[in-house]
């Protein structure tokens, strides 16, 4: 005879049913946890996002975050992933800051050209020097033809073919600038060159002068693009290279083009070339203060370096006073930095 009444007893399915349930307590007793990290990670990556350029250069831990702050958007998802799983909506609301914040950081410098400027698409080009509005279009081409490759003339020849009015070559040798000048001496009967840099041109180039930015040695040359809607200065830069704990050089370079900059007499400017540094760099602010990087003709980055995967872009082509038409890549030569090609009118 049994001593527990039947209200009391526990029936069989009662207490699997008790043991089902521990799992799914336990799991919810973890996503509290899980949802507070996603809360932290979401803002210490916004944080991240807005205060990159304050991160102390030590050991190239600046220089890094700096080169390639814009993927780190690629944690955007995860966390939100994290969020939907920990079944929090704080979670998923803190997720929202790091997207905004990236959003209003890049995605402004992302966009097709046309979005960011429809008055520069609008204009249009009719050929080599024209515009559909009777005003000059001048396509400006440069690349780091990396030295190391042999491959200059391949490069410039490249480039050439692009029907480009302005050639600018960066990291040259001697030998180099030789055999370029007799390649190109045909279609661009002007140039002028000094150490690494090279400019080549359909129009005269007067003014030309080594510009030597506080380095020591020529990295750089200042020149006057003679056109028909009157001078462009051209600025062409091979600045010094960055590395984890040494970028003094190349941010004195920078400093010093920035400081160059307010002499120039002239309304139209271009400053084009390898800047060993990426459009989010600290070093740039002094330059991005006075010129503008125009958007890409398709969109998204433009990035530069290294060519066979580029995640950076270190070669820039900056301009005032002028509406740019065109902003692409290309690859040129087996250099391991992708050419850059401009199209703007005067």
């Amino acid at each position: 005879m049994s001593l527990l009444s039947p209200s009391t007893r526990t029936a069989p399915d009662d207490r699997s049913r008790d043991a089902s349930d521990r799992p799914a307590r336990a799991t919810k007793q973890r996503r509290p946890a899980l949802a507070g990290c996603v809360v932290v990670l979401s803002l210490a990556l916004a944080g991240l996002l807005l205060l990159h350029r304050w991160i102390p250069d030590v050991g190239g831990v600046g220089l890094v975050v700096d080169s390639v702050i814009a993927w780190f958007g690629l944690v955007i998802p995860v966390l939100f992933v994290l969020g939907v799983v920990s079944r929090y909506g704080r979670s998923l609301f803190a997720v929202l800051v790091p997207s905004l914040v990236w959003a209003l950081l890049f995605v402004p410098a992302i966009v097709p050209l046309a979005w960011s400027s429809p008055a520069s698409v609008a204009a249009g080009t009719t050929g080599t020097g024209a515009t559909s509005t009777g005003t000059t279009a001048l396509t400006v081409a440069s690349q780091n033809i990396e030295a190391s490759s042999g491959t200059g003339v391949t490069s410039a020849r490249a480039l050439a073919a692009t029907g480009a009015d302005v050639i600018a070559l960066e990291e040259m040798t001697d030998a180099d600038f030789d055999s370029i000048s007799s390649t190109l001496a045909a279609q661009y009967p002007y140039s002028f060159g000094v150490g690494t840099v090279g400019l080549w041109s359909r129009y005269p180039v007067i003014n030309a002068q080594p510009l030597n930015l506080g380095l020591g040695w020529n990295r750089a040359l200042a020149a006057d693009l003679d056109t028909p809607q009157g001078l462009v200065s051209i600025y062409v830069i091979h600045a010094a290279s960055a590395r984890p704990g040494d970028v003094s050089a190349r941010n004195s370079m920078l400093t010093a083009l920035a400081d160059t900059l307010p002499n120039d007499e002239n309304e139209r400017v271009i400053a084009v070339g390898d800047f060993n540094a990426a459009s989010t760099d600290r070093a740039m602010s002094g330059i991005f203060s006075q010129l503008a990087e125009p958007n890409q003709t398709s969109g998204m980055f433009g990035n530069t370096w290294p060519s066979t995967l580029p995640v950076t872009r270190l070669d820039h082509l900056l301009q005032r006073g002028m509406t740019v038409t065109a902003n692409t890549t290309l690859t040129a030569g087996d250099s391991d930095h992708r050419a850059i090609l401009a199209t703007l009118t005067l």
